[in-house]
């Protein structure tokens, strides 16, 4: 596309995010060959009508030089005029033309005033919190407005404001995608070790009352089929969700949540796309209650070598000298070279709510793997998860996984850390037997 039509497009893209009807323009930008129908399935994928249009317009800025005029036949054909007629007045005269006469002596729209993103954009940060929250008593006082029930382990637990219901049998779906196995043409080496975090997180949650899927070595294309089949499932008659992806991963753009990880034929699939299968507007049974997501894969390429601190905040570190990592160079593709959202985004995104990621390593950095016992993140959450599932809810226990992991040390030299983004509403336990 040529700059002037993506200026256009930038200029105006507060007014396209709001007006524009994406699902009206589907079938003929496919006609014209301005999308694949790989590309239009992405951009449905990707949330809401606003995030719809935000991801159309972002991704047509990567077409081709008749993406623009084209672009505009199809807001004309499907009766959007308006807009069409917008990026008009923002074209130099001739040089486009237009399949059928828009009026354009009108005054040039500019993007609507909104107040600084900083502010807000702090303000959404803050929401999420990030110390444990206190448990339910253990002895509740008597209320017609709350249920109480007993565990088998003692524990009084009710089910209401403050904390999910998890009394299922089973409790939900676990599905586990584990890619060890990378073709030669990628270039992505083989995760050695990667089949003993998936034993042992099979285990972990079939122990939890979940009923856990595996699929292995999964293409781009079979990544998103199994999570698509995922979010089609009735899931009214379980309390939760899980999703766990073992993989290669790597830094791209986003709106929501970062990273991406990748396919075995070295492909990716942002971890943004992968949360909106199972969001409320995706999977109606699953509103309400809580999805998480565990990522064991990295956030970029970037390798943290700490800093110095007191010895007696310091444990003994953990970690061999032939450590691996899951990291892959920050994506050169359309999606990392994607400009940023426009104020309208930020201020504007819904959270999406009842949705936990848990990311093996900070955005941009590697994750470590031990070739002969798994990676660090999965070592340390399994373990964790065995030891005081009975007794704490998931953010403390997650909490306990990112002290741990920070401890270790790769050969002898770097560090990783784990962390979260939590967007649960209530406290979750699971179950234990």
């Amino acid at each position: 596309m040529e700059e002037r039509h993506r200026d256009i497009l930038r200029g105006n893209r507060v007014n396209l995010v709001t007006d524009l009807n994406p699902s009206a323009l589907y079938d003929g930008l496919l006609e014209k060959g301005v999308f694949t129908q790989d590309m239009i399935e992405e951009i449905q994928s990707s949330g809401t009508r606003r995030d719809q249009a935000r991801q159309l317009v972002r991704d047509l800025e990567t077409r081709g030089s008749r993406a623009f005029p084209l672009f505009l036949e199809c807001l004309q054909e499907t009766g959007q005029l308006s807009l069409a007629g917008i990026l008009l007045n923002g074209a130099p005269a001739g040089s486009l033309q237009p399949a059928a006469p828009v009026p354009v002596l009108r005054p040039v729209i500019q993007p609507l005033p909104v107040i600084s993103p900083m502010d807000v954009d702090k303000q959404n940060r803050d929401v999420v919190p990030v110390l444990p929250s206190p448990r339910p008593s253990t002895t509740p006082s008597p209320s017609p407005e709350k249920e109480y029930r007993q565990t088998a382990q003692g524990r009084t637990r009710r089910d209401s404001i403050q904390t999910y219901k998890m009394d299922a049998s089973p409790c939900g779906h676990c599905l586990i995608i584990n890619n060890m196995e990378f073709q030669k043409d990628t270039g992505l080496s083989n995760r050695n070790g990667s089949n003993i975090d998936s034993e042992k997180l099979e285990r972990r949650f079939k122990a939890l009352n979940f009923t856990v899927e595996v699929k292995t070595n999964l293409k781009q294309k079979q990544i998103k089929r199994e999570l698509s089949a995922l979010s089609k499932k009735d899931h009214s008659q379980f309390d939760c969700c899980v999703v766990i992806i073992l993989s290669h991963g790597t830094e791209v753009s986003h709106n929501r949540f970062p990273g991406a990880v990748y396919g075995v034929d070295g492909e990716f699939v942002p971890v943004q796309h992968i949360t909106n299968y199972l969001n409320g507007q995706h999977c109606p049974s699953l509103q309400g209650k809580p999805k998480l997501f565990f990522i064991q894969a990295c956030g970029g390429g970037d390798k943290d070598t700490g800093f110095e601190v007191s010895p007696d905040e310091v444990e003994p570190s953990v970690g061999g000298t032939d450590d691996q990592t899951d990291a892959i160079p920050t994506s050169s593709s359309s999606d990392s070279l994607s400009t940023p959202d426009e104020v309208d985004a930020r201020v504007t995104l819904p959270t999406p709510s009842d949705i936990l990621v848990s990311y093996s390593t900070f955005p941009g950095y590697v994750s470590w793997r031990d070739p002969r016992l798994g990676s660090w993140y999965v070592e340390t959450l399994d373990r964790i998860l065995e030891e005081s599932a009975a007794t704490d809810d998931l953010v403390t226990m997650l909490m306990l996984v990112n002290h741990e992991v920070s401890q270790n040390s790769a050969k002898g030299l770097y560090k990783q850390m784990p962390g979260s983004f939590n967007f649960l509403r209530k406290l979750l336990y699971f179950q234990t037997q």
